[in-house]
């Protein structure tokens, strides 16, 4: 026969820690609730990827931070095919190529913003984030007098801050749902499968490309001849997307709201 002792010392012990750790957690539990609340409230903020649309229309847009070999060769083709496009520019491009600027500016295509400087801007406070935008913008307007009103931020990186600063300075922020991949430097024929065969490519999308990458400009014109086989008329961002009364889906796609619900979830 087997005789157990218990000691009650330790049994006392392990009764007190347990009663300390359930007052805690009563204690901090309205604290907690609160946090996770607070977490749940916040909703994420996206940019425009696409839109929705029933008609067939893409846009095309160009990345402008480094080199301006090609933009005369960019703009003679689009002019070739009466097509508009959306040219995204730096601060600091826009400083060093003012006569490129005033070219794309006369030719009718959008000019939007890509941040002064091409930081990351996910790093960064709301209130740099906002100078950072509005340094771009002062240069762009004292050059050609446009006020832009879209915004693509550097690398494609975005948060709620960054996209809050831009709604401050009265932007829509703008990213893509079809990459050229110009920027792999693949070769022409990948690139032009890369955008034709695009999965994503519909009515409503926006395609990305860089205006000194080293082969859209020999790509550009079988693009543009393919895009149009398919049916799709392309025009810039700012005749793409609309300016009101609209909501962001969890894909990106901007889509117009057609009741109450959707406006209270906007």
């Amino acid at each position: 026969m087997k005789i157990y002792v218990i000691n009650l010392k330790g049994v006392t012990k392990v009764i007190w820690a347990l009663l300390l750790i359930i007052f805690c957690m009563s204690l901090s539990r309205p604290y907690v609730t609160e946090v996770f609340n607070t977490v749940g409230k916040q909703q994420r903020k996206l940019p425009i990827y696409c839109v929705e649309t029933s008609e067939k229309k893409v846009a095309l847009s160009f990345d402008a931070a480094w080199g301006a070999d090609d933009t005369d060769d960019l703009l003679a083709i689009l002019d070739k095919h009466g097509v508009k496009a959306t040219f995204f520019l730096v601060g600091d491009w826009v400083r060093k190529y003012p006569e490129e600027v005033k070219k794309i500016a006369a030719a009718g295509h959008d000019i939007g913003n890509h941040s002064n400087k091409h930081p990351h801007m996910g790093q960064m406070s709301k209130e740099a984030n906002i100078k950072e935008i509005m340094a771009a913008h002062e240069e762009v307007k004292k050059l050609t007098g446009i006020e832009m009103n879209l915004f693509r931020p550097p690398f494609g990186e975005y948060n709620n801050t960054v996209i809050e600063a831009a709604e401050a300075c009265n932007y829509y922020t703008i990213q893509w749902d079809v990459d050229s991949l110009d920027w792999k430097e693949y070769g022409v024929d990948p690139m032009i499968k890369q955008v034709l065969n695009h999965k994503h490519l519909g009515n409503g999308s926006i395609i990305l490309f860089h205006n000194n990458a080293k082969y859209t400009k020999d790509a550009l014109d079988a693009i543009i001849t393919g895009l149009k086989e398919q049916g799709y008329e392309m025009v810039p961002i700012s005749q793409l997307i609309l300016k009101d009364n609209y909501y962001i889906d969890h894909e990106g796609r901007q889509r117009p709201i057609k009741d109450n619900k959707q406006a209270r979830n906007k």
